[in-house]
Protein backbone atom coordinates (compact mmCIF):
# COMPACT_ATOMS: atom_id res chain seq x y z
CA UNK A 1 0.00 0.00 0.00
CA UNK A 2 1.14 3.55 -0.75
CA UNK A 3 0.03 6.10 1.86
CA UNK A 4 0.19 9.74 0.77
CA UNK A 5 0.93 12.48 3.31
CA UNK A 6 0.82 16.25 2.91
CA UNK A 7 3.98 17.39 4.69
CA UNK A 8 3.16 21.10 4.41
CA UNK A 9 -0.29 21.04 6.04
CA UNK A 10 -0.90 21.85 9.71
CA UNK A 11 0.16 24.39 12.31
CA UNK A 12 3.42 22.58 13.07
CA UNK A 13 4.36 21.51 9.56
CA UNK A 14 6.69 20.32 8.27
CA UNK A 15 8.60 19.31 11.43
CA UNK A 16 5.86 17.46 13.34
CA UNK A 17 4.44 15.93 10.16
CA UNK A 18 7.78 14.43 9.14
CA UNK A 19 8.42 13.20 12.68
CA UNK A 20 5.02 11.52 12.58
CA UNK A 21 5.85 9.85 9.27
CA UNK A 22 9.00 8.44 10.85
CA UNK A 23 7.00 7.04 13.76
CA UNK A 24 4.43 5.50 11.42
CA UNK A 25 7.07 3.85 9.23
CA UNK A 26 8.30 1.96 12.28
CA UNK A 27 4.83 0.48 12.84
CA UNK A 28 3.72 -0.14 9.28
CA UNK A 29 4.53 -3.43 7.49
CA UNK A 30 7.58 -3.35 5.23
CA UNK A 31 5.45 -3.59 2.08
CA UNK A 32 3.61 -0.36 2.96
CA UNK A 33 5.23 2.84 1.74
CA UNK A 34 4.78 6.48 2.75
CA UNK A 35 4.71 9.08 -0.04
CA UNK A 36 5.56 12.60 1.14
CA UNK A 37 4.21 15.66 -0.70
CA UNK A 38 5.94 18.99 -0.17
CA UNK A 39 9.13 20.94 -0.77
CA UNK A 40 11.63 18.20 -1.65
CA UNK A 41 14.65 20.08 -0.36
CA UNK A 42 12.94 20.75 2.97
CA UNK A 43 11.78 17.16 3.36
CA UNK A 44 15.18 15.66 2.57
CA UNK A 45 16.92 18.09 4.91
CA UNK A 46 14.56 17.34 7.81
CA UNK A 47 14.78 13.58 7.31
CA UNK A 48 18.58 13.70 7.39
CA UNK A 49 18.50 15.97 10.43
CA UNK A 50 16.41 13.33 12.21
CA UNK A 51 18.74 10.52 11.18
CA UNK A 52 16.43 9.06 8.53
CA UNK A 53 17.40 7.89 5.07
CA UNK A 54 15.35 9.86 2.51
CA UNK A 55 15.49 6.83 0.23
CA UNK A 56 13.11 5.08 2.65
CA UNK A 57 10.34 7.38 1.44
CA UNK A 58 8.95 8.44 -1.90
CA UNK A 59 9.12 12.23 -2.11
CA UNK A 60 6.95 14.25 -4.50
CA UNK A 61 8.12 17.84 -4.89
CA UNK A 62 5.40 20.47 -4.47
CA UNK A 63 6.44 24.11 -4.59
CA UNK A 64 3.18 25.68 -3.37
CA UNK A 65 1.29 25.53 -0.08
CA UNK A 66 -2.44 26.04 0.55
CA UNK A 67 -2.65 28.06 3.75
CA UNK A 68 -5.11 27.24 6.53
CA UNK A 69 -7.08 30.44 5.95
CA UNK A 70 -7.27 30.38 2.15
CA UNK A 71 -10.56 30.00 0.27
CA UNK A 72 -10.61 26.25 -0.50
CA UNK A 73 -11.96 26.09 -4.05
CA UNK A 74 -9.93 29.07 -5.25
CA UNK A 75 -6.72 27.81 -3.65
CA UNK A 76 -7.15 24.25 -4.91
CA UNK A 77 -7.69 25.34 -8.50
CA UNK A 78 -5.17 28.20 -8.57
CA UNK A 79 -2.31 26.35 -6.87
CA UNK A 80 -1.77 23.30 -9.09
CA UNK A 81 1.67 22.67 -7.60
CA UNK A 82 0.52 22.70 -3.97
CA UNK A 83 1.08 19.65 -1.77
CA UNK A 84 -2.68 19.09 -1.43
CA UNK A 85 -3.44 19.44 -5.14
CA UNK A 86 -0.59 17.13 -6.12
CA UNK A 87 -1.66 14.61 -3.51
CA UNK A 88 -5.09 14.39 -5.07
CA UNK A 89 -3.60 14.12 -8.54
CA UNK A 90 -1.69 11.04 -7.36
CA UNK A 91 -4.75 9.62 -5.61
CA UNK A 92 -6.93 10.06 -8.69
CA UNK A 93 -4.39 8.38 -10.95
CA UNK A 94 -3.86 5.46 -8.56
CA UNK A 95 -0.25 6.31 -7.75
CA UNK A 96 -1.18 6.32 -4.05
CA UNK A 97 -3.93 4.40 -2.23
CA UNK A 98 -4.79 7.04 0.36
CA UNK A 99 -4.07 10.68 1.09
CA UNK A 100 -3.91 12.42 4.47
CA UNK A 101 -3.38 16.00 5.57
CA UNK A 102 -3.64 18.16 8.68
CA UNK A 103 -3.91 21.20 6.43
CA UNK A 104 -6.80 23.20 4.99
CA UNK A 105 -9.93 21.09 5.64
CA UNK A 106 -11.96 22.85 2.97
CA UNK A 107 -9.30 22.19 0.34
CA UNK A 108 -9.27 18.51 1.31
CA UNK A 109 -13.04 18.36 0.84
CA UNK A 110 -12.86 20.16 -2.49
CA UNK A 111 -10.09 17.84 -3.64
CA UNK A 112 -12.09 14.79 -2.63
CA UNK A 113 -15.17 15.87 -4.57
CA UNK A 114 -13.24 17.06 -7.63
CA UNK A 115 -10.76 14.19 -7.79
CA UNK A 116 -12.24 10.94 -6.50
CA UNK A 117 -15.91 11.98 -6.52
CA UNK A 118 -18.78 11.19 -4.18
CA UNK A 119 -20.20 7.65 -4.09
CA UNK A 120 -23.19 7.58 -6.43
CA UNK A 121 -26.35 8.06 -4.41
CA UNK A 122 -24.69 9.87 -1.50
CA UNK A 123 -26.02 13.42 -1.15
CA UNK A 124 -23.23 14.86 1.02
CA UNK A 125 -19.98 13.34 2.31
CA UNK A 126 -19.38 13.61 6.05
CA UNK A 127 -16.67 13.59 8.70
CA UNK A 128 -16.69 11.99 12.12
CA UNK A 129 -15.19 12.08 15.58
CA UNK A 130 -14.49 9.15 17.87
CA UNK A 131 -16.42 9.08 21.14
CA UNK A 132 -14.69 7.12 23.93
CA UNK A 133 -17.21 5.19 26.02
CA UNK A 134 -17.06 5.03 29.81
CA UNK A 135 -17.20 1.24 29.56
CA UNK A 136 -14.07 1.13 27.41
CA UNK A 137 -15.45 0.97 23.88
CA UNK A 138 -15.72 3.57 21.14
CA UNK A 139 -18.54 5.32 19.35
CA UNK A 140 -18.84 7.59 16.32
CA UNK A 141 -20.25 11.13 16.08
CA UNK A 142 -21.31 12.17 12.56
CA UNK A 143 -21.18 14.94 11.17
CA UNK A 144 -18.61 17.18 12.90
CA UNK A 145 -18.45 20.21 10.63
CA UNK A 146 -18.55 19.23 6.98
CA UNK A 147 -22.24 20.08 6.59
CA UNK A 148 -23.32 22.88 8.98
CA UNK A 149 -26.67 23.15 7.20
CA UNK A 150 -28.15 19.70 6.64
CA UNK A 151 -31.50 18.49 5.35
CA UNK A 152 -33.38 15.51 6.84
CA UNK A 153 -32.44 13.16 4.00
CA UNK A 154 -28.78 14.05 4.55
CA UNK A 155 -29.04 13.15 8.24
CA UNK A 156 -30.72 9.91 7.22
CA UNK A 157 -27.72 9.03 5.08
CA UNK A 158 -25.31 9.99 7.86
CA UNK A 159 -26.84 7.12 9.80
CA UNK A 160 -25.88 4.74 7.02
CA UNK A 161 -22.37 6.18 6.59
CA UNK A 162 -21.68 6.12 10.31
CA UNK A 163 -23.02 2.59 10.65
CA UNK A 164 -20.75 1.25 7.89
CA UNK A 165 -17.75 3.05 9.39
CA UNK A 166 -18.40 1.78 12.91
CA UNK A 167 -18.89 -1.77 11.68
CA UNK A 168 -15.98 -2.18 9.30
CA UNK A 169 -13.30 0.04 10.88
CA UNK A 170 -14.09 -0.34 14.59
CA UNK A 171 -15.60 -3.82 14.44
CA UNK A 172 -18.94 -2.93 16.06
CA UNK A 173 -21.53 -5.52 15.05
CA UNK A 174 -24.92 -4.07 14.06
CA UNK A 175 -24.12 -0.57 15.39
CA UNK A 176 -26.88 1.21 17.29
CA UNK A 177 -27.64 4.50 15.52
CA UNK A 178 -29.14 7.40 17.48
CA UNK A 179 -30.26 10.90 16.46
CA UNK A 180 -28.87 13.66 18.71
CA UNK A 181 -31.75 15.66 20.13
CA UNK A 182 -32.86 17.65 23.19
CA UNK A 183 -35.02 14.77 24.42
CA UNK A 184 -35.72 11.10 23.76
CA UNK A 185 -39.37 11.59 22.85
CA UNK A 186 -40.30 11.58 19.15
CA UNK A 187 -41.98 14.99 19.37
CA UNK A 188 -38.89 16.71 20.83
CA UNK A 189 -36.52 18.84 18.79
CA UNK A 190 -36.67 21.27 15.88
CA UNK A 191 -37.97 20.94 12.33
CA UNK A 192 -34.79 19.21 11.20
CA UNK A 193 -34.76 16.52 13.88
CA UNK A 194 -38.54 15.99 13.62
CA UNK A 195 -38.26 15.30 9.89
CA UNK A 196 -35.11 13.19 10.21
CA UNK A 197 -36.69 11.08 12.95
CA UNK A 198 -39.72 10.30 10.77
CA UNK A 199 -37.40 9.04 8.04
CA UNK A 200 -35.24 7.01 10.40
CA UNK A 201 -37.77 5.41 12.73
CA UNK A 202 -38.84 2.54 10.47
CA UNK A 203 -35.67 2.16 8.43
CA UNK A 204 -34.26 -1.21 7.47
CA UNK A 205 -30.99 0.32 6.24
CA UNK A 206 -29.42 0.39 9.71
CA UNK A 207 -30.20 -0.22 13.37
CA UNK A 208 -31.91 3.02 14.41
CA UNK A 209 -32.72 3.20 18.15
CA UNK A 210 -34.33 6.67 18.31
CA UNK A 211 -33.38 10.02 19.79
CA UNK A 212 -30.46 10.31 22.19
CA UNK A 213 -29.44 13.23 24.36
CA UNK A 214 -26.00 14.75 24.77
CA UNK A 215 -25.64 13.05 28.15
CA UNK A 216 -25.60 9.77 26.22
CA UNK A 217 -22.53 10.67 24.16
CA UNK A 218 -20.10 8.67 26.28
CA UNK A 219 -22.41 5.81 27.28
CA UNK A 220 -23.25 2.60 25.43
CA UNK A 221 -26.73 3.75 24.49
CA UNK A 222 -25.70 4.39 20.87
CA UNK A 223 -22.66 3.41 18.79
CA UNK A 224 -23.29 6.04 16.12
CA UNK A 225 -24.74 9.46 16.97
CA UNK A 226 -26.09 11.49 14.04
CA UNK A 227 -26.34 15.29 13.95
CA UNK A 228 -25.84 18.21 11.59
CA UNK A 229 -22.28 19.49 11.19
CA UNK A 230 -22.94 22.71 13.12
CA UNK A 231 -24.07 20.83 16.21
CA UNK A 232 -21.42 18.15 15.85
CA UNK A 233 -18.58 20.64 15.63
CA UNK A 234 -19.76 22.38 18.80
CA UNK A 235 -19.89 19.02 20.61
CA UNK A 236 -16.41 18.14 19.35
CA UNK A 237 -14.86 21.46 20.40
CA UNK A 238 -16.55 21.25 23.81
CA UNK A 239 -15.05 17.78 24.36
CA UNK A 240 -11.62 19.08 23.35
CA UNK A 241 -12.02 21.97 25.78
CA UNK A 242 -12.95 19.61 28.61
CA UNK A 243 -9.88 17.48 27.90
CA UNK A 244 -7.73 20.64 27.95
CA UNK A 245 -9.15 21.68 31.32
CA UNK A 246 -8.44 18.25 32.79
CA UNK A 247 -4.85 18.26 31.53
CA UNK A 248 -4.29 21.83 32.73
CA UNK A 249 -5.28 20.76 36.23
CA UNK A 250 -2.94 17.76 35.97
CA UNK A 251 -5.74 15.31 36.62
CA UNK A 252 -4.72 11.79 35.63
CA UNK A 253 -7.71 9.80 34.46
CA UNK A 254 -7.81 6.93 31.95
CA UNK A 255 -11.17 7.91 30.48
CA UNK A 256 -10.27 11.54 29.90
CA UNK A 257 -6.96 10.51 28.35
CA UNK A 258 -8.98 8.63 25.73
CA UNK A 259 -10.48 11.98 24.70
CA UNK A 260 -7.06 13.08 23.43
CA UNK A 261 -7.31 13.68 19.67
CA UNK A 262 -3.75 12.39 19.26
CA UNK A 263 -4.99 8.85 19.86
CA UNK A 264 -7.16 8.80 16.75
CA UNK A 265 -5.22 10.84 14.20
CA UNK A 266 -8.12 12.26 12.24
CA UNK A 267 -11.27 11.38 10.36
CA UNK A 268 -11.94 9.86 6.95
CA UNK A 269 -14.22 11.71 4.58
CA UNK A 270 -17.09 9.23 4.36
CA UNK A 271 -19.11 8.88 1.19
CA UNK A 272 -16.36 9.38 -1.40
CA UNK A 273 -14.75 6.93 -3.82
CA UNK A 274 -11.38 6.89 -2.13
CA UNK A 275 -9.52 7.03 1.16
CA UNK A 276 -8.94 10.60 2.34
CA UNK A 277 -8.07 11.42 5.96
CA UNK A 278 -8.30 14.87 7.54
CA UNK A 279 -6.15 15.49 10.59
CA UNK A 280 -6.42 18.14 13.29
CA UNK A 281 -4.68 21.40 12.39
CA UNK A 282 -2.60 21.21 15.59
CA UNK A 283 -1.46 17.65 14.88
CA UNK A 284 1.85 16.72 16.47
CA UNK A 285 4.03 13.73 15.61
CA UNK A 286 1.87 11.20 17.50
CA UNK A 287 -1.33 12.45 15.89
CA UNK A 288 0.31 12.32 12.47
CA UNK A 289 1.47 8.76 13.07
CA UNK A 290 -2.05 7.71 14.01
CA UNK A 291 -3.46 9.57 11.00
CA UNK A 292 -1.31 7.39 8.75
CA UNK A 293 -2.26 4.20 10.60
CA UNK A 294 -5.93 5.18 10.27
CA UNK A 295 -5.36 5.67 6.54
CA UNK A 296 -4.30 2.04 6.28
CA UNK A 297 -7.25 0.76 8.33
CA UNK A 298 -9.81 2.74 6.33
CA UNK A 299 -8.31 1.72 2.99
CA UNK A 300 -8.26 -1.95 3.93
CA UNK A 301 -11.87 -1.73 5.14
CA UNK A 302 -12.89 -0.81 1.56
CA UNK A 303 -15.53 1.60 2.84
CA UNK A 304 -16.54 2.93 -0.57
CA UNK A 305 -17.34 -0.61 -1.70
CA UNK A 306 -19.26 -1.34 1.50
CA UNK A 307 -21.27 1.88 1.15
CA UNK A 308 -22.05 1.05 -2.49
CA UNK A 309 -23.23 -2.39 -1.42
CA UNK A 310 -25.54 -0.90 1.23
CA UNK A 311 -26.93 1.60 -1.28
CA UNK A 312 -27.83 -1.21 -3.66
CA UNK A 313 -30.51 -2.30 -1.18
CA UNK A 314 -31.25 1.23 -0.02
CA UNK A 315 -34.83 1.96 1.09
CA UNK A 316 -35.40 4.81 -1.33
CA UNK A 317 -38.90 5.42 -0.03
CA UNK A 318 -37.40 6.27 3.35
CA UNK A 319 -35.42 9.19 2.00
CA UNK A 320 -38.33 10.84 0.22
CA UNK A 321 -38.85 14.30 1.69
CA UNK A 322 -42.10 16.16 1.31
CA UNK A 323 -41.85 19.79 0.30
CA UNK A 324 -42.65 21.04 3.78
CA UNK A 325 -39.91 18.87 5.31
CA UNK A 326 -37.34 20.07 2.80
CA UNK A 327 -37.56 23.55 4.32
CA UNK A 328 -36.02 22.28 7.56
Amino acid sequence: MKIGLDVMGGDFAPDSIIRGAILARKELPENDHIVLFGLEETIIGKLRELGEDPASYQIVNATEVIGMGEQPTKAFTQKPDSSITKGFQYLKSGKIDSFASAGNTGAMLVGSIYSVNVVQGIIRPATTSVLPKETGGLGVLIDVGTNPDSKPDVLYQFGLLGSVYAEFVYGIEKPKVGLLNIGEEEEKGNLLTHSAFRLMKDTTDYNFIGNVESRDLFTDKADVIVCDGFTGNIVLKQAESMYGLVKKRKIEDEFFERMNYENYGGTPILGINGTVIIGHGISNDVATKNMLLLSKNVYEAKLAEKINARLSSYSQSKVFIEKNDSKA
